[in-house]
């Protein structure tokens, strides 16, 4: 990965024109509490109560985790497969283009991205096809940072930004020719309905690719570990539930798809660079290095000093702790073969 310049914190100090809860006043604990609380089960933190508010949940989420990411990770909040001798940077990039390259998608067509986040795969598939591409996001703060940068990246014309649940898209019958999601459906409550959402603004014979999370074949639900790993990733990424592949594939058809591709992406990968290398703390780079014990320690006490001087909002190590042990779960899950971050299919809608 591309280091960036060392900063000792990704958030800027308080600032009141701060769109997400909390921050303005300095003071992000309510909105950390309320999410975690989502994930405690010894106080009604079960799939059920995550299903039933994911909408909060998932925008609290983001509220809390999205300068970590940016911060570490760039603009794309996803994985990709790669290849010995490619950079991290290299393999995001082709995998969005690989996306953009199976769906056919062209100049003249207009695109949804389900799940848009700060559009960093927005951009690239945006510049890579030629197309006209739609965001959809239930987060304002991502919303106004993925409209600064379409600016900054001469794509304001291209681009198209809505603040809306992609579980009740506004949008009209067979509004798009094609749909794509870079490991967003993930957060749905349900994923049949989300899908049929999905059929629903689709032009007949348009094409709905997306790479999924998804546990594997070698997911045992009896197994205390696989479920420990299970419930590590969905607390430390905003998950309601994680669906198996079959699952997945089966709400699909249910919403009236025709499956024309699946395959898990995530064993593309060379066995020297899984997709989970970047955040194992084994690579030398700015997240690997970060991902390390000693990294971790130090970013913490950089945060204990910057909470205590006001400049990160009281609250930001509980952000920090949970995320780096749902990158742990991610690892473990990587590892295992439990788990995969890129299960790719490509649906239609029959014509």
């Amino acid at each position: 990965m591309t280091t960036q310049p060392f900063e000792p914190f990704p958030f800027h100090p308080a600032d009141p024109a701060d769109p997400r809860p909390g921050h303005a006043r300095g003071d992000i604990r309510e909105v950390v509490h309320t999410y975690r609380g989502f994930h405690d089960e010894d106080h009604g933190g079960d799939v059920a109560a995550r299903k039933d508010h994911y909408f909060e949940m998932v925008k609290g989420y983001y509220d809390l985790a999205t300068d970590f990411f940016e911060y570490g990770w760039g603009d794309s909040f996803h994985f990709a497969p790669r290849y010995r001798g490619e950079t991290f940077r290299e393999s995001i990039r082709r995998h969005q283009h690989f996306l953009a390259a199976r769906l056919g998608l062209k100049p003249g067509m207009r695109v949804l991205d389900v799940g848009c986040g700060i559009g960093g795969p927005m951009r690239s598939v945006a510049r890579f096809s030629g197309a006209t591409v739609v965001g959809i996001n239930n987060n304002p703060y991502q919303l106004e940072k993925a409209a600064g940068y379409n600016r900054e990246a001469g794509l304001a014309a291209q681009t198209e930004l809505v603040e809306a649940d992609f579980m009740n898209m506004p949008f009209e019958e067979g509004e798009f020719d094609a749909v794509y999601a870079f490991e967003a459906t993930c957060h749905a409550p349900d994923k049949a309905a989300l899908f049929r959402q999905i059929h629903r603004v689709l032009k007949p014979g348009g094409v709905f690719g997306a790479y999924e999370w998804c546990l594997t074949d070698r997911y045992d639900p009896e197994s205390v570990r696989h479920r420990r790993i299970k419930k590590g990733i969905e607390e430390g990424d905003g998950l309601p539930d994680i669906w198996t592949i079959p699952a997945t594939v089966e709400c699909l058809e249910g919403a009236g798809f025709t499956v024309r591709e699946q395959e898990d992406r995530a064993v593309a990968s060379d066995p020297e660079t899984p997709w989970e290398l970047p955040i194992t703390g084994r690579e030398l780079s700015w997240t690997g290095v970060r991902r390390t014990k000693l990294g971790r320690r130090l970013t913490w006490a950089a945060i204990k000093v910057m909470e205590a001087a006001r400049i990160a909002p009281k609250g930001t190590m509980e952000v920090s702790q949970f995320l780096h042990a749902g990158a742990d779960a991610l690892v473990e899950g990587g590892e295992s073969g439990i788990f995969t971050p890129m299960f790719w299919f490509v649906a239609e809608r029959p014509a």
